[in-house]
């Protein structure tokens, strides 16, 4: 358990955006536009661990294993849909990369969480 507790958490509040609701249309766009361009930044400082889960799973897919992705709300949306677009995309098997969302079938399409 000890290697969890060094994770970074992934969601919470932004301090940016805490009055978003307050903000001018174009304040708000500029605000989001502003965030997106933290993205590229983020990821580039984290490629090498980005490539070693990338290695680890085409090793394990190599020998015949399936990537699963699972989440909740959004996130295991995004990896249902993920997991749906591998098939037609890659031509891989429709077992071979599957996505589990927390609350099922109905989750996908209504938001359950909350």
């Amino acid at each position: 358990m000890d290697s969890l507790t060094n994770l970074a958490t992934t969601e919470g509040r932004n301090p940016a955006s805490e009055e978003l609701d307050q903000l001018p249309t174009l304040d708000v766009l500029r605000l989001m536009n502003d965030e997106d361009h933290r993205v590229p930044d983020a990821i580039a400082s984290q490629l090498p661990a980005i490539a070693a889960v990338v290695e680890a799973a085409v090793k394990g897919l190599s020998a015949g294993g399936r990537l699963i992705y699972a989440g909740a709300g959004t996130s295991g949306r995004l990896g249902v849909l993920d997991a749906a677009e591998c098939p037609p995309t890659f031509s891989t098997n429709p077992t071979m990369v599957v996505g589990l969302i927390a609350g099922g079938q109905q989750a996908m399409f209504q938001a359950v969480e909350g």
